[in-house]
């Protein structure tokens, strides 16, 4: 493993395979990002979008190790996540690995072992945990601006991503929504129930809407399908003082605090809820999401944080969202374990 490096040491070696809609993002923020060096790229199907500049497209995964790689992305398609990542695994590559982890969750737990045994950094990229609207929404609520969370709300939707064709909507997107959704309010699944429809003639499902409980009683709900002429990123969490809506399309969070007027209306009085109160959209950092996650890789490559999203926590990610699948086909809420 790669230690912590010093003021002027040599950056690392970087490595890319695949170059689709992602892999041509991940390849022009590896070549701006400090402490890493882009050596090598990959696809089998060679450079669609034109990012490889001077290097060799290289054919496989056995090319980029063979370049003496430090790091890799890996950004091809889910079905191809187990095999490739166990490749870098064994050759000493630390790898952050596009959503999901991998196709099942009996792959995602080979891969969690396969890193942990030697020892390297593997991350998912989960990147709407970059987000700085939901970065600052994790922030206030740990800070306690909202008190105890009662509930988690989102809704993803949009047109359909030709880019995607092995797998559905749950995998491809709810996977975004599960993740943040924990990772906001540092609690877990507990069940999920969840309806799936399938419209467009593919194998997989393209809308799912579920609820959920999480640990400490949290309600949550997702509304996600790629159907929808209308594109909408929201997510919105509901306290005891009031609610957060955070949009991250526009990276945009504002906060809906519970009024404290006391009305002096006797019926309207009357009613034991919640009043508006204030309303403020705060004036936010807005950093690339992308090279924010990017960066949180490089630096636990070094040994200088753990701001990435683990092996460990995109197979969670990946528990819940087979959970959901299941209980589409059998028609039953799910119960997650411990």
């Amino acid at each position: 493993m790669v230690s912590t490096t010093t003021p002027g040491a040599a950056p690392l070696r970087a490595g890319l395979i695949g170059l689709g809609a992602m892999g041509r993002h991940h390849a022009r923020v590896l070549r701006e990002l400090d402490g890493l060096e882009l050596v090598a790229i990959a696809d089998a199907g060679g450079d669609p979008h034109g990012v490889a500049g001077s290097l060799e497209v290289l054919p496989d995964v056995e090319g980029l190790i063979a370049a003496g790689v430090d790091v890799a992305v890996v950004a091809v398609p889910t079905a191809a996540h187990e095999e490739t990542c166990l490749a870098l695994a064994s050759a000493g590559v630390h790898v952050l690995v596009e959503k999901p982890v991998a196709a099942s969750t009996e792959a995602g737990r080979r891969l969690v072992v396969a890193f942990d045994e030697a020892g390297l950094v593997g991350a998912v990229g989960h990147i709407e945990r970059y987000n700085p609207a939901l970065q600052q929404l994790r922030a206030r609520i740990e800070q306690g601006e909202l008190g105890d969370v009662f509930q988690v709300a989102t809704r993803r939707e949009g047109p359909f991503p030709a880019r995607i064709a092995d797998v559905g909507v749950v995998k491809d997107l709810a996977t975004h929504d599960i993740d943040s959704t924990a990772w906001v309010s540092r609690s877990r699944y507990e069940r999920v129930a969840a309806e799936t429809v399938h419209r467009s003639g593919r194998p997989h499902e393209d809308m799912v809407t579920a609820t959920a409980r999480l640990s400490g009683g949290i309600a949550v709900s997702h509304i996600v399908n790629w159907l929808s002429p209308a594109k909408q990123r929201v997510t919105i969490v509901t306290g005891e003082r009031g609610a957060f809506v955070a949009d991250t399309l526009t990276a945009d969070l504002t906060f809906y605090a519970n009024g404290v007027v006391r009305t002096e209306w006797e019926s309207v009085a009357a009613f034991r809820g919640v009043a508006e109160g204030d309303v403020t959209r705060y004036a936010i950092p807005k950093r690339e999401p992308l090279r924010t996650e990017l960066e949180a890789f490089r630096d636990a490559v070094l040994g200088r944080s753990a701001q990435h999203v683990s092996l460990a926590e995109g197979l969670a990610t990946l528990e819940v969202a087979e959970a959901m699948l299941a209980s589409a086909a059998a028609g039953r809420t799910v119960e997650l374990g411990g």
